[in-house]
């Protein structure tokens, strides 16, 4: 037996080239994370306050203070900051519900 390789040939045809793929789409982007809650009912950041920062929340209510956020560290009590009326300072209501006028709470910009 004996083995000859065989030849191919290519044939020019009258048929067209097929057309280029369409164009990939453009991948899909992940939406942003990092976007503020959305405001939800204030009464919600109230929840898990002491007693006597209740009281002292409710007292700097009087003079316009706002709650803006309540930080939650573990195993710790709630932290909640006020701001004034113009945003331009803010206290922490310690656990005893005394205020801190200088805390060291740092706050992005």
């Amino acid at each position: 037996m004996s083995y000859s390789p065989m030849q191919s040939t290519v044939v020019a045809g009258p048929w067209q080239a097929p057309p280029p793929p369409p164009p990939m789409p453009a991948p899909r982007r992940t939406p942003e994370r990092r976007k503020a809650p959305p405001a939800g009912d204030p009464s919600m950041l109230r929840e898990g306050l002491t007693p006597a920062q209740l009281v002292t929340l409710e007292a700097l209510e009087i003079f316009r203070w706002r709650l803006a956020f309540v930080r939650r560290p573990l195993f710790q009590a709630p932290i909640p900051v006020l701001f004034d009326q113009g945003d331009t300072r803010f206290v922490v209501i310690r656990e005893d519900g005394t205020l801190d006028e200088t805390p060291t709470l740092k706050l992005r910009s």
